[in-house]
């Protein structure tokens, strides 16, 4: 059973930076789309940002500026680089790989940002 292993979540202050990472712990064929998602205490969980297999990204209106996801060059891997965080930015984050066969989702990383 391939699994999601993310990280790079932590306690960061407002303004600051984090670089989240996904990586599978086996081959996923067919993927087709690629996402991060976000769960704050409380509330639902939401798409953040959004990558296809032919490149085309989407993001939350709240993080557009300053959130990037991309993928990388080990075929797979995808990234979600988090810039000017704020407070709201607070929750614990989740990758999902989807394929033509089915979904994967990540374990979750915790991010808080605070001073």
């Amino acid at each position: 059973q391939v699994q999601l292993v993310e990280s790079g979540g932590g306690l960061v202050q407002p303004g600051g930076s984090l670089r989240l990472s996904c990586v599978p712990s086996g081959i996923i064929s067919h993927i087709n789309t690629m996402g991060w998602y976000r769960q704050a205490p409380g509330k639902q969980r939401e798409l953040v940002a959004g990558l296809t297999s032919g490149d085309s990204t989407n993001y939350a209106d709240s993080v557009k500026g300053r959130f990037t996801i991309s993928r990388g060059n080990v075929k797979n891997q995808v990234y979600l680089e988090m810039n000017s965080l704020k407070p709201e930015d607070t929750a614990v984050y989740y990758c999902r790989l989807g394929s033509i066969y089915r979904e994967y989702w990540g374990q979750g990383t915790q991010v808080t940002v605070s001073s």
